[in-house]
């Protein structure tokens, strides 16, 4: 029966079958202004609940990193008369799930519950949304379980290449830092932190809700009040500088004792807002992101067996944009490695795509786009990215349009935008052999961004 109704919902999102999902989305405002994006469907007595409040881990003091990621292990940690254990067993009681987590950009929750709960659920949320109590014991627990996670990483080889390489992107910028903080940082938290970060980040009008299940419209619009009603109505949030990746061309290698050498390369891509914004998921289709199809899987994996995994991503943010990539090799093949990697990019921009590419990259990207909605908490989480993305109530109707729409031509200019002449900032970790810690003479991310701007 549950299996039966989540299929209900995804099969309403399908553009294949020529659904106007659009309609399907109902846009709900309560009664002080609080917009939440539902699709009603009682097919299954389950209710998800996805939100977040803009801002995020940027928001962090810059001599204080980690604050927004150790709020966000706290919410759920005692609220109201509730201590943590009376808390966390309310929550057992009644079969209601809570989480949240910290972004770059957002700071997310969410919920899920059986809809005969649902009042049980929506008042647990709001104690942990607007009176999480901070006590000490759980606050020095969560302390310790972070202190634990980061003193791991910091003998993983993956965990070091992403602090390396985001130190390297964006030097002297929040997107720079760790959200989870370092060990310093984390150790000198306190619950007045806490505080503040919570009373300038949680309010109304950055506020972004998506809900799926079963509940209608006129009973979520009063429950949005009863949850975040509270909260103030605008934010205190610091502005964030808009920034590009910096180093392009720059190898940086961290020494460590390892068999193999974990390497992360990327360099300038698109915030989610421009226009070339969906030509570009094409393009990193063809050049990393399809498993067995792109051309870094072939060329890397496939004719040399240089990798079990290549890949390559968009990473679209609020203040900048990636185009990024990880693959791990042996090291005394990590410079032939990258070096392939560089000359994939490019070919790529200096050819552009086939046909052939062209029409594999558009049958996976068309297809498989429906598994992201194939649960009620998969929908209303990819509801509320949808509008942190700033994008349209009927995007997801018109998704699968955009892409069919890109051309061969759409391909190689944005190819040309974004891959350049090849040169990527590299991040190795473990002992390559092959590159050094030097500059291989790639032009300036600002200066690349700068022929091609919005």
């Amino acid at each position: 029966m549950i299996v039966r109704g989540l299929l209900v919902i995804v099969m309403s999102f399908m553009v294949v079958q020529g659904a106007a999902a659009a309609a399907k989305i109902q846009r709900v405002i309560s009664p002080s202004g609080i917009e939440a994006w539902l699709v009603s469907e009682d097919t299954v007595p389950v209710i998800a609940m996805d939100f977040a409040f803009r801002g995020g881990s940027a928001q962090d003091d810059a001599a204080k990193p980690g604050v927004a990621n150790l709020l966000s292990g706290l919410l759920d940690e005692g609220a109201g008369n509730l201590d943590s254990q009376a808390f966390q067993q309310r929550l057992e009681e009644t079969s209601v799930e809570i989480a949240f987590g910290a972004t770059r950009d957002s700071f997310d929750g969410s919920l899920k519950t059986l809809s005969e709960k649902k009042e049980d659920a929506f008042e647990l949320l709001r104690l942990a949304v607007t009176e999480a109590r901070l006590d000490a014991e759980p606050i020095e627990r969560i302390r310790a379980q972070t202190l634990a996670r980061l003193r791991h990483n910091s003998t993983d080889p993956g965990d070091i290449a992403q602090e390396t390489f985001a130190a390297s992107a964006f030097p002297d910028h929040p997107y720079g830092l760790r959200t989870i903080g370092t060990e310093e940082s984390v150790a000198a938290i306190t619950r007045d932190d806490l505080v503040q970060f919570r009373a300038n980040n949680f309010a109304r009008s950055n506020l972004v809700v998506a809900v799926v299940g079963a509940i209608d419209a006129e009973t979520l619009a009063p429950a949005l009040d009863r949850i975040f009603g509270a909260l103030p109505a605008e934010p205190k949030l610091k502005p964030v500088a808009e920034i590009w990746p910096k180093n392009i061309g720059q190898n940086q290698v961290i020494d460590l004792d390892v068999p193999q050498t974990t390497i992360l390369f990327g360099r300038g891509g698109l915030m989610r807002e421009d226009p070339d914004y969906i030509p570009a998921v094409v393009m990193n289709h063809i050049l990393g992101g399809g498993t067995f199809t792109s051309r870094l899987f072939t060329e890397v994996r496939e004719k040399r067996g240089l990798a079990y995994s290549v890949y390559s991503y968009l990473d679209p943010m609020e203040r900048s944009g990636l185009l990024a990539g990880g693959v791990a090799t042996k090291n005394e093949r990590a410079g032939e490695a990258i070096d392939l990697i560089e000359a994939q990019f490019r070919s790529l921009s200096e050819d552009g795509p086939t046909e052939d590419e062209l029409a594999k990259a558009k049958k996976y990207l068309t297809g498989s786009y429906a598994l992201n909605f194939d649960s009620s908490a998969k929908i209303a989480r990819g509801l509320k990215q949808i509008r942190l993305n700033h994008l349209p109530i009927d995007y997801i109707d018109n998704r699968n349009a955009l892409i069919e729409a890109v051309t061969v031509d759409d391909v190689k200019r944005v190819a040309k935008r974004l891959l350049g002449d090849g040169q990527l900032l590299v991040v190795a970790v473990g002992k390559p052999v092959g590159f050094g810690s030097a500059s291989r003479g790639g032009v300036a991310p600002e200066a690349a961004r700068g022929a091609a701007a919005e």
